[in-house]
Formats: C-alpha cells, sequence, structure tokens
C-alpha cells in the first residue's frame, strides 16, 4: 500500500512548539516516502475542547508549510462509525458495563482486570464500558524507539472504551479512523508510545490493519516536563512561522540554514536532507 501518513491534534489549545514537532516529523516522513499527508481533528471530547482551538490550529498550519492531501477528517463527525465498531465489541463479548470510579479502584494498584468489578452495578445512572483484557503480551517493533513489549493485562488491565458520559476514549477513536484512513504509518510523540499496545490490542479485536509506528523524542521544558497545551505551553506564531521551524529542525536533528528566507525553501533543505532512521532516539529531549 501506497505510504498515507497523518498529523491529529486534538483542539485543546492553540498549536504550540511540542504539536509543531509532531507535525513536522510526520509530515517530513511523508514526503521523504513519497505518500500522502492527513489531517485529523480529534475533538471527539467537547469536554476538554477550547473554543476557536480547532480553527486556530488548522489556519496556523499552512503558515508553517503543512497542508494535507486530502479533506480534514472531524472525530466528532464520526460516531457513527464509532457506534458500529462498539457494537461489533458488544456483539462478540469482548466489553462490559462498569460502574467502578478511579477512587474504588485506587485501593488496589488502580487498574481493572480479569472483568472484576468493585462497584455493584447501579441501574439507576450510567456505566462506563471497558474491554475485557487478558493476560496477553504485545510486542511491536518501533521504527525509531526500537522493540517495544507490554503485558497488557499487568500494565493497562480492562481499559475503558466508552465513558460514563456516553464519549468514546481515545485509544478505540484513534483505532477506529486509523483504519478509515487507510494510515500506514503513524508518527506521533513519545507520549503514546504506551498507548500503542491498546491500540495493536483492537486492532485485533476489530479486524483492522496495525499501522508501522514511530515515536518521536518529546519537546521538554527546563524541568523535565512535557511541552503541552495542558501545562501552558507557549503557542507558536503563524504570523512569524520561520524562528519556530528552524527549531523544530534542529529538535529532530536537520540543518536549518539561517539564510533560508520562507517557509518553502527552509522545508526544501530538510527534505533533501531527512532520513528516518537518523532521527534522534531519545524519548524527550529539552528547548529550554
Amino acid at each position: 500500500m501506497d505510504y498515507r501518513g497523518r498529523f491529529a491534534p486534538s483542539p485543546t489549545g492553540r498549536l504550540h512548539f511540542g504539536s509543531l514537532v509532531a507535525a513536522l516529523g510526520s509530515w517530513l516522513c511523508a514526503r521523504h516516502a513519497g505518500g500522502r499527508w492527513l489531517l485529523r481533528m480529534e475533538d471527539i471530547d467537547p469536554l476538554r475542547e477550547a473554543p476557536g482551538a480547532a480553527a486556530a490550529i488548522l489556519a496556523a498550519l499552512p503558515a508553517f508549510g503543512f497542508v494535507a492531501d486530502e479533506p480534514v477528517l472531524y472525530q466528532s463527525q464520526r460516531l457513527a462509525a464509532y457506534d458500529a465498531a462498539f457494537t461489533r465489541l458488544q456483539e462478540a463479548g469482548a466489553v462490559f458495563p462498569c460502574w467502578c470510579s478511579r477512587s474504588d479502584l485506587a485501593a488496589g494498584d488502580g487498574l481493572h482486570r480479569d472483568g472484576r468489578c468493585v462497584a455493584p452495578p447501579d441501574p439507576g445512572r450510567a456505566s462506563a464500558w471497558r474491554l475485557r483484557v487478558p493476560d496477553v503480551e504485545i510486542a511491536f517493533d518501533d521504527a525509531l524507539q526500537g522493540p517495544q513489549r507490554q503485558n497488557l493485562r499487568e500494565s493497562a488491565g480492562d481499559f475503558v472504551i466508552r465513558r460514563v458520559e456516553g464519549l468514546y476514549s481515545y485509544q478505540f477513536a484513534c483505532v477506529v479512523d486509523d483504519a478509515f484512513q487507510r494510515i500506514t504509518e503513524v508518527v506521533r510523540g513519545c507520549d503514546l508510545l504506551d498507548s500503542t499496545p491498546r491500540q495493536v490490542w483492537l486492532q485485533r479485536l476489530l479486524g483492522l490493519p496495525t499501522p508501522r509506528y514511530l515515536h518521536l523524542p518529546l519537546a521538554l521544558d527546563a524541568s523535565g516536563a512535557k511541552l503541552s497545551k495542558s501545562t501552558q505551553a507557549h503557542p507558536v506564531d503563524p504570523g512569524d512561522p520561520l524562528p519556530a521551524l528552524r527549531r523544530a529542525l534542529a529538535f529532530l536533528g536537520l540543518p536549518a540554514a539561517d539564510d533560508a528566507r520562507d517557509v518553502a525553501a527552509l522545508l526544501a533543505q530538510a527534505r533533501e536532507h531527512f532520513d528516518p532512521a537518523r532521527l534522534p532516539h531519545c524519548s524527550g529531549r529539552s528547548v529550554a
């Protein structure tokens, strides 16, 4: 299958440096492979969405030279597809209703295992739905971080697929949409490396293909914390994109000549020198 990559931001704030690195890395991998680069707005959780953030992110990306090869996919418009996939899991007996709260599970190690609930059923209130997770080990080779192995029962337990509010989880929606968009390689930050085994297991249960994975190092602040919207990372300036783009290229170990006068020239130079195998292998790098 021809290469198909994607950048899938959540609209919890404006585009910041960490997200710019993820967009740049995924775009470069797609262009290096002669493939297509897609955009997906992961607006599945309106409770966390910042007003205007989705539009601001989509408006900022072209200023940095990133234009999707296909129309943007919005998760908020994909509920019927999630419902259908969820029904398949129900019919297979792979999910079960659960009324256990985090505080209920905190008495143990915080994980729900073997389909055994702590809290009794409560017909008077809505339940979450969890995926039954057996004692299974998931292994995959990350294209940058190397071989990965995780015992799903011990690390994740029976994880939530649909929340009490009726909202589908990131893990579930991501799997359904990667298959729908025919993504062949997922390039994203190392903060999501731990999520990959859960997504691989869901792909197996739903009979969906498993793409390749490449997890980029995270941009960290001076204290070693991940740069993110939730920690109030400063947004990049689409009105003056060259400084942030040069920093993002340097972060990924690519030359960023000061004499490049525009974004197109800077990206053309980056494509000429780009090799995914030469990306920094560490899981996190300070930008402070």
